[in-house]
C-alpha cells in the first residue's frame, strides 16, 4: 500500500530543521498522536518521518464566511454574501483546543457556527427586521452567540468582533424597499424643513421678544428719568416755597415786632403831660375863630382836660 501525502505535509515530515513563524506556535504529532510539546517562534529540530509539525496562529486572525443562505420568518430567502469573524486562539489553550477539535477548529466553532446562528436569527425575524430594523444589531448578536458557545465548549477561542454585510434580497422586494426608503427620505426631509421653519419662527419670536423687552426697558428708564426730573423740580419748588415762607414769616415777625415796640413806645409816651402838650399844640394850631356870646362846648379848659386825662391814666394803671 502506498500513501501519497500532500507536499506541505510530506515536507514537514521529512525535514529535520523547521521554522515557527512569528505570531504562531509549533505543535507536533507522532504516529497521529498530539504531543504536549509547544514551541515558540524560531528554528527547531524534530525527527523526520516520525514527527509531524504544524504552525498554529495565536494572534488575531479574520475568518471570512461566504454565501450564507437563510429564510426569514415570512418565508423570503435571502443570502449573506460575506461575514467576517475576527478571532484569536489563546496560547495557553492551544493543546486543549487542538486535542478536542483538531487543527481546523475554526470550521466547527466559526464557519459552521456562523451558518447556524444566521439561520436561527432569520427564522425568528421578518424581512423588514433583518434587512432594516435590526440589521445594526446583527453584528453584536452574532458575536455574543459565538462567544457564548466558545466559552462553554472551547474556552481557548476568543471572538473579537463580527462584521456582517447587507444581505441580498429578491429584486422585486428590494425595489419595494427602495420605494419605501425614498418615501421615508421625503418624509424626513419634510420633517427637517418643518423643524427648520419652526426654529426660524422661534428665533424670530425670541428676537421680537428681546426687542420688545429692550424697548420696555428703555421706556422704563426714560420714565424713571422723567419722574426723577419731576421729583427734583417738585423738591426745588418746595425748597423755594419754604424759603419764601420763611422770608415772609421773617418779614411778618419783624413787622409784628416793630408794631409791638411802637405800641409799647406809644404806651410809654401817653402820659398826662404829653397829652396835655399835644392838646395845647392842637388848639394853638387851630386857625378857626368863633364869634358870639358863647364858646362852643367842645372847647374845654385845658386844666379840666388835663385832670380828665390824669383820671383816665390812673384807671388804666389800676386795671393793669
Amino acid at each position: 500500500m502506498v500513501v501519497i501525502l500532500p507536499s506541505s505535509t510530506l515536507e514537514n515530515s521529512l525535514s529535520i530543521l523547521h521554522q515557527v513563524p512569528e505570531g504562531h506556535v509549533g505543535v507536533y504529532w507522532q504516529g497521529g498522536a498530539l504531543l504536549d510539546i509547544i514551541t515558540s517562534p524560531g528554528f527547531h529540530l524534530k525527527m523526520p518521518l516520525i514527527t509531524h509539525f504544524e504552525p498554529i496562529q495565536v494572534t488575531l486572525q479574520t475568518d471570512l464566511v461566504r454565501d450564507i443562505p437563510c429564510g426569514t420568518k415570512g418565508g423570503v430567502m435571502i443570502n449573506f454574501e460575506k461575514i467576517e469573524v475576527v478571532n484569536r486562539l489563546k496560547k495557553d489553550y492551544v493543546h486543549e483546543t487542538l486535542l478536542n477539535y483538531g487543527v481546523r477548529y475554526d470550521n466547527t466553532w466559526i464557519y459552521d457556527k456562523i451558518h447556524h446562528e444566521i439561520n436561527q436569527f432569520c427564522s425568528v425575524h421578518s424581512l423588514q427586521q433583518v434587512y432594516i430594523d435590526m440589521f445594526d444589531q446583527i453584528d453584536e448578536k452574532m458575536k455574543d452567540a459565538l462567544q457564548a458557545d466558545c466559552t462553554r465548549y472551547a474556552p481557548g477561542i476568543e471572538i473579537i468582533s463580527v462584521r456582517v454585510t447587507k444581505p441580498t434580497i429578491p429584486d422585486s422586494i428590494r425595489w419595494n424597499f427602495q420605494q419605501m426608503e425614498e418615501e421615508r427620505t421625503k418624509v424626513l426631509i419634510a420633517i427637517e424643513r418643518q423643524m427648520v421653519a419652526e426654529k426660524e419662527a422661534e428665533t424670530h419670536k425670541k428676537i421680537a421678544i428681546s426687542e420688545a423687552e429692550k424697548n420696555a426697558h428703555v421706556s422704563k428708564i426714560q420714565m424713571e428719568q422723567k419722574l426723577t426730573e419731576k421729583d427734583s423740580a417738585r423738591r426745588q419748588e418746595e425748597i423755594a416755597n419754604a424759603m419764601y415762607m420763611a422770608h415772609e414769616k421773617s418779614l411778618a415777625d419783624a413787622s409784628f415786632y416793630r408794631t409791638m415796640k411802637e405800641a409799647e413806645a406809644n404806651k410809654l409816651m401817653l402820659t398826662p403831660q404829653y397829652l396835655e402838650l399835644k392838646f395845647i399844640e392842637a388848639i394853638a394850631n387851630n386857625s378857626k375863630i368863633f364869634f358870639g356870646d358863647k364858646v362852643p362846648g367842645m372847647v374845654f379848659d385845658q386844666r379840666l382836660l388835663g385832670s380828665f386825662l390824669q383820671d383816665v391814666a390812673r384807671k388804666r394803671n389800676l386795671e393793669s
